[in-house]
Order: structure tokens, then C-alpha cells, then sequence
């Protein structure tokens, strides 16, 4: 059994009011439950139901869309970076679709945390960029 990854970044939820909203945002990795997938867990109070929002996307979806424009086969989940710092993931679902702004920093020190993690195990390190969609039960809301 490996231990979980987890660490936290600010989101900022992009919508058409002139401010956007900050939200902290769980990152976390399980070797043994999935290891080409990326957890991010966006917080009660901004998800329909008022119960926090999951979504599991393949690790090197995020890790490519850092660099460059990526979505899934399905489309329901795009990443691409913005300007030097910053990267937008896109979630699509039947709720809706939710723009997210994310620094970079804290996505790539996640994703060399578990990189470290899986070097160390007998886990594949790569997946393929359009790997498995993203799935979620709900979606932040917007507002």
C-alpha cells in the first residue's frame, strides 16, 4: 500500500461577473487506486448539492496541458496554459461547464510529487494524453 498524495492549490472560478471567485482546490493522487489518474476535489458550497465535487482525469492530461493545448476524447475536459504562469481547465458535464484559472507552481510540484511516488513503484509513468475522461458527479457552479 502507498501513501496518498495530497496537496491544495487556489482556483479562481472564471465567469462572466467583472470578479472572479478564489476557491481552494484538493489535489490528490492514489498509486494504488489509479496510477495514471489525478484527483481534484473542489469544496462543498460551490458545487450543486452542497457536497464536495470530484473529478478524476488521466495525470498526463494536466501534466500536458501545462504546455499545451489538451482535451479528452469526450471533450469534457480541456486544459491549456495561460500567459507563463497560469493554466485553465475546463469542465464540461450535463450541469454545465465551469472555467478554472490555476497558477502553475503549485500543479507542477504536484505532478512531480507523484511522478517521485511512482518512480519508486512498479506503476506505469505515462498514459496516453487523451486517456480516460473525466468523471464527476456534479460541477461547480459558476457563480
Amino acid at each position: 500500500m502507498h501513501p496518498v498524495i495530497e496537496d491544495h492549490a487556489r482556483a479562481r472560478l472564471i465567469t462572466d461577473a467583472p470578479y472572479h471567485r478564489s476557491v481552494p482546490v484538493a489535489l490528490r493522487y492514489d498509486m494504488d487506486e489509479d496510477p495514471l489518474a489525478v484527483c481534484l476535489v473542489f469544496p462543498a458550497g460551490i458545487s450543486p448539492g452542497d457536497s464536495e465535487n470530484e473529478w478524476v482525469l488521466a495525470r498526463t492530461l494536466l501534466e500536458t496541458g501545462l504546455s499545451r493545448p489538451v482535451e479528452t476524447e469526450s471533450g469534457n475536459v480541456r486544459v491549456w496554459p495561460c500567459g507563463r504562469v497560469q493554466a485553465v481547465l475546463e469542465l464540461h458535464s450535463p450541469q454545465g461547464v465551469a472555467v478554472i484559472q490555476f497558477d502553475r507552481a503549485p500543479l507542477l510540484r504536484f505532478l512531480r510529487r507523484t511522478h517521485s511516488a511512482a518512480s519508486g513503484a512498479d506503476a506505469p509513468a505515462v498514459a496516453p494524453a487523451s486517456g480516460p475522461a473525466a468523471g464527476s458527479t456534479a460541477l461547480p457552479q459558476l457563480g
